[in-house]
């Protein structure tokens, strides 16, 4: 079987109907959205299947979006099968006050680090992993400085504009 966007999603869809929730192709990579709830079984689905074999994590992010309400929080997977020389990328997206995800370590030991890494900078918590702690910034600080609630720059300064960073700016809101 040759492996491409349209046979991956027929494949998922075909054994999680409904689950996917949209999908794109940004510059040709196939892109899926689904939920916290199914996304480990379909992870492992893409994972062990025998014409998928998505056998590695290349990567898994944070993502913060202030302004989706209800979805402010995200994480991205991004995945490649060496068999197929395949890579996708599958998104979950949850409310910023239930930041829980189910971990992946359990498929990709590799992904340890990053869901550290996640937490450190996010506060995103990652149900079952097996050690769930700050891994570059001091433990007792806290905040999640990579959410968009937070200046990138000192106040004073006027050669930065934090609008240029995704974030609003500074009008009529407060940072401490």
């Amino acid at each position: 079987m040759q492996l491409d966007n349209s046979t991956l999603l027929a494949a998922i869809e075909n054994r999680f109907p409904g689950a996917i929730l949209s999908h794109s192709e940004p510059y040709g990579m196939l892109t899926m959205e689904t939920t916290p709830e199914v996304i480990i079984d379909l992870l492992r689905f893409v994972k062990e299947d025998p014409d998928i074999q998505a056998n590695f994590l290349t990567s898994l992010c944070g993502m913060h979006y202030p302004e989706n309400d209800g979805k402010e929080l995200g994480v991205v997977y991004h995945l490649h099968s060496f068999r197929n020389n395949f890579r996708f990328r599958i998104k979950i997206f949850f409310p910023i006050d239930a930041p829980n995800v189910p971990t992946a370590t359990t498929l990709w030991p590799a992904a340890n680090w990053m869901e550290r890494q996640e937490y450190d900078f996010f506060g995103i918590i990652f149900e079952g992993h097996p050690d769930l702690r700050r891994i570059l910034n001091v433990d007792d600080l806290d905040v999640f400085p990579m959410r968009k609630e937070y200046r990138l720059e000192d106040g004073t300064r006027t050669d930065k504009d934090d609008r240029f960073f995704g974030r609003q700016g500074h009008e009529g809101r407060t940072f401490d």
